[in-house]
């Protein structure tokens, strides 16, 4: 029987391309296993080789098809658990319904905590994640929630292209996003603005700006893109008042049918995005991925070696941790 303390990495179907790179950053081979679907659609996972003792580390990004990648992440956590795992520790480089953390609406669900409580119940130890949408989706869990940041590696980025200092401008293109560009500001020694609206039922090209843009380097930032439009018109308003170059940057890429379409049309110069979620649908030309696949092979090496996690939130791509 194995050591208690032994981990195994497995690859689920949502995002294999990062796990490979997870893999090597973090010196664990990928573990073997076949998942298939039955004609019906029910999802059928096999692990080909003992688990039995071993402490499980599972990578798999709740993007789309958002049900069957979060469905074939349970089954698998219980075929774990099922097979005597020592512990079962989730790694979701994008944690899907996490939008869904209130009730907006009347009668509305608050589907994050369902997913919590799915997830942890299916007998989950551990989530690692990067860049929820909600941080507060984190208490949804009656289990450890490591939530890394993403906004060190962009800064990272755009410090070595020289977009820092005053000449640059962080916008947040709503006003629930200016905790985020506020902490890239930061990193990049440069002001923030706010696109805001005169009603919340606004069309999205009566924003204004809240700050100074005039003149500058704009770096448009937010945690998910996925149909494109709200970038796209953030970066009309933004030109409309004078920005010289406009940049935009997102945690998850989800890029929805047409998303390509609209970005290519938008006066941004360059969309960055981490490599957490894998699309099928086309990309726009001016996007530029970057890698946080170092960032979660360090966290789970220092999860495994009960080390902290705190020397990651200041992490750049050259970091030694």
């Amino acid at each position: 029987m194995a050591a208690a303390s032994t981990p195994k990495l497995f690859s689920l179907t949502s995002n294999t391309a990062i796990a490979e790179k997870i893999s090597k950053a973090s010196g664990i081979p990928l573990s073997k296993l076949s998942s298939k679907q039955f004609s019906d659609g029910e999802i059928m996972i096999n692990i080909e080789e003992s688990v039995r003792g071993f402490d499980i580390y599972v990578i798999q990004s709740t993007s789309l098809p958002v049900n069957d990648n979060l469905w074939e992440l349970l089954i698998m956590i219980d075929a774990c658990n099922r097979a005597s795992a020592n512990s079962v520790n989730v790694i979701m480089p994008y944690f899907g319904y996490a939008r869904q953390d209130r009730i907006a609406q009347r009668r509305e669900p608050i589907t994050a905590k369902l997913v919590a409580n799915m997830l942890v119940k299916a007998g989950a130890d551990r989530i690692l994640t990067l860049d929820l949408h909600a941080v507060q989706v984190q208490g949804f869990f009656d289990i450890p929630v490591d939530n890394l940041f993403t906004v060190p590696l962009f800064a990272d980025h755009y410090a070595h292209k020289e977009l820092t200092g005053s000449d640059v401008v962080v916008v947040s293109p709503k006003n629930s996003g200016i905790k985020r560009a506020r902490s890239l500001a930061e990193y990049l020694n440069a002001p923030i603005a706010i696109i805001d609206y005169a009603q919340d039922d606004a069309q999205r090209e009566e924003g204004y700006i809240i700050g100074e843009v005039t003149g500058k380097k704009a770096i448009l930032i937010d945690d998910i893109l996925n149909t494109g439009k709200t970038f796209a018109e953030a970066a009309k308003i933004v030109e409309r008042e004078g920005a010289s170059e406009i940049y935009a940057v997102a945690s998850h890429g989800l890029f929805a049918s047409g998303a390509a379409d609209i970005l290519e049309a938008a006066p941004i110069k360059e969309i960055l995005v981490t490599d957490s979620v894998v699309t099928k649908e086309r990309i726009s030309s001016n996007v530029t991925y970057i890698s946080a696949s170092k960032l979660i092979g360090d966290a789970i090496t220092r999860i495994h070696n009960h080390q902290p996690l705190s020397p990651l939130f200041t992490y750049t791509a050259d970091s030694e941790v």
